[in-house]
């Protein structure tokens, strides 16, 4: 079950090419990933706890206004060579499988694969690192009730995933994804395969990446690992960003950070 051979990721894929419409006005003309919290863009957030943790290589799936995001990461990573942008072109017709499609060649070793609207602590994240090796490891977490719009997750009795989908029953569900997952080389080989496979196939390109991975589930590779304990905020909607805010303090400020303060604060 476990993949001694690489024990740390090599990198990271970001997926990050939405416009994040359930958040407009907001996102009208700036991609989810760079909206502010605290005054720090989400994608600064992800790249900075990516470094703090040793994960040197950061490949972001852009679409949607992708050049405000290569203007951010010039302007804020000029040293870091290794972070960079892959273009997805069907951000606008397609699901994230797509950019999952688009980044699988980056797919060559163990990696971290981590939607572009979810922030992690820095605790968080080395908890991911330090957790025993499997093909594939799903960070997930727990709550009393779960939302219609939760990935949910159903376990096994020792902790392995046997499914993950937003459809799940009550009673079918034990947790919740996170939208961050670890690969082993050898799950990385298996997941870009799947992803390959499942394109050509043109109704998947409305597709969750997570379906893959719900799939590759009943071979038994996908393990989990809880990260209960450790704060973590997934940003769909503008009550979300408050959150995150209380989460996540930070020193900077931005100049657009007052236009979604007055969406916070206005009544109802």
């Amino acid at each position: 079950m476990t993949d001694q051979i690489d024990d740390f990721p090599g990198k990271a894929i970001i997926l990050s090419a939405g416009q994040g419409r359930r958040l407009l006005p907001l996102t009208e003309d700036t991609p989810k990933c760079l909206l502010p919290v605290s005054g720090k863009p989400v994608i600064a957030w992800q790249i900075d706890t990516l470094l703090a943790n040793g994960i040197q290589e950061i490949v972001i799936v852009a679409g949607f206004q992708i050049g405000k995001v290569e203007m951010l990461l010039a302007e804020r990573y000029p040293n870091h060579s290794n972070i960079r942008v892959v273009f997805n072109p069907f951000y606008e017709v397609a699901d994230n499988l797509a950019s999952c499609w688009i980044a699988r060649e980056e797919m060559n070793t163990g990696f971290l694969l981590l939607n572009g609207d979810t922030l992690l602590e820095d605790n968080l994240l080395s908890g991911v690192l330090r957790t025993q090796i499997a093909p594939i490891t799903l960070c997930i977490d727990f709550k009393e009730k779960f939302d219609d719009d939760d990935m949910k997750v159903q376990l096994d009795l020792l902790g392995q995933v046997k499914q993950v989908s937003k459809k799940l029953s009550v009673e079918e569900t034990n947790a919740e994804s996170i939208g961050l997952i670890r690969f082993s080389g050898q799950g990385a080989r298996l997941f870009r395969n799947a992803v390959e496979q499942a394109l050509r196939e043109p109704e998947k390109l409305g597709s969750w990446y997570l379906a893959i991975i719900s799939a590759l589930a009943k071979q038994g590779i996908v393990s989990s690992h809880s990260v209960v304990g450790n704060h973590w905020c997934e940003i769909d909607f503008i009550q979300d960003l408050q959150r995150a805010r209380n989460y996540f303090p930070c020193v900077e400020i931005a100049a657009d950070q007052s236009q979604s303060d007055q969406f916070l604060q206005a009544p109802g």
